[in-house]
């Protein structure tokens, strides 16, 4: 690998990105998000830790909890710093711990979300073989191992730091040491690779399981149309959060990560890879506030007990329903249809 000549990273005129989207619309962006995925993810975590650890997917989906929460917090630190609100060393507290601690949480995110899609396939394909289930502790050992294991990785990024350079107007990467450059590229490209291959895992168990599902509704010559409706359901949240909140931001992080590192782009596709990185982290973001809504269609453990918390029946409605229907067919001398 060549040398890095740092001087492009240092000047703070020639390719500014002061603007009204980055300093006003993002903030606000963020904030939303903020407000939203605080309440909603303390709410989730609340919820699951009432629930015992007794299966994988349980402890699966409170490493996610935990994760979507250090997320959150730290958009406050992004928000002040974008919008030029907060004091000067802020900036370079995001530079070196909020920004390494949201990138982290996002990939332990992933990593947990291609386990959950490797257990759900095999809960499909052998549903009463609870045996593993009951003794999850070699769960928690692996739990304990991803969190240490990107922990680790993303360490350095916050020590190789040159302290020394300390301008008004400078890029987070201005303030990495050469070999901080060089890992920070490195580190970006195994990310690239837990991206992609917890994708591809998610994708290929949760075919597999719609194909299972539909053959067993026929081998069964089931008519159930609600559970094949459910069963789309959660595939295609669980499909489409991914979809929507990463896949586009890791086809802009490459080139962003390159025009960062390396002296080969000019000032005005710097500035469109910045702003394609920052609208596709946004996205990525919003994956702090989806992720509820998969615990809530995904875990009937964790709506159990939210509806228990809450005080709240799960059947209010749908006896409700169940009796207006029945009215209804009595009355126009019609076939009862289950609910």
């Amino acid at each position: 690998i060549r040398a890095v000549d740092l001087s492009p990273f240092l000047t703070s005129g020639s390719c500014s990105r002061d603007t009204a989207v980055n300093q006003v619309v993002f903030p606000m962006l963020y904030t939303l998000l903020f407000f939203v995925g605080i309440f909603l993810n303390f709410l989730a975590a609340w919820i699951f830790f009432q629930i015992p650890s007794k299966s994988r997917f349980i402890i699966y989906l409170k490493n996610v909890v935990v994760a979507d929460t250090f997320m959150t917090l730290t958009f406050p630190f992004k928000i002040l710093r974008d919008s030029k609100l907060g004091p000067e060393y802020l900036k370079m507290f995001v530079c070196q711990v909020t920004s390494v601690i949201f990138y982290f949480t996002m990939y332990i995110n992933i990593i947990f979300f291609g386990l959950i899609s490797i257990d759900r396939y095999q809960k499909t394909l052998k549903p009463f073989d609870n045996v593993k289930s009951s003794n999850p502790l070699w769960v928690k050992i692996l739990s304990v191992a991803i969190w240490t294991g990107m922990f680790l990785m993303s360490l350095p990024n916050m020590f190789l730091i040159d302290s020394t350079r300390t301008l008004k107007h400078f890029k987070c990467v201005s303030l990495k040491t050469e070999f901080g450059l060089k890992w920070h590229e490195g580190v970006n490209y195994i990310c690239q690779i837990i991206f992609w291959s917890s994708l591809t895992t998610v994708t290929f168990c949760y075919v597999l399981i719609t194909r299972e599902l539909y053959n067993s509704y026929t081998r069964t010559k089931s008519k159930n149309k609600r559970g094949k409706k459910a069963v789309n359901m959660n595939v295609f949240l669980v499909l489409a959060v991914f979809f929507i909140c990463f896949v586009p931001f890791h086809f802009a992080r490459i080139p962003y990560t390159m025009s960062q590192t390396r002296d080969i782009f000019q000032c005005s596709l710097e500035i469109t890879f910045f702003y394609l990185k920052e609208t596709t982290l946004w996205l990525s973001s919003l994956n702090s506030c989806l992720d509820p809504l998969i615990y809530f269609f995904l875990c009937s453990s964790f709506r159990k007990s939210l509806f228990k918390t809450f005080k709240l029946s799960p059947f209010t409605r749908f006896t409700v329903r169940k009796k207006a229907r029945r009215h209804h067919n009595a009355n126009g001398n019609l076939e009862v249809t289950p609910v």
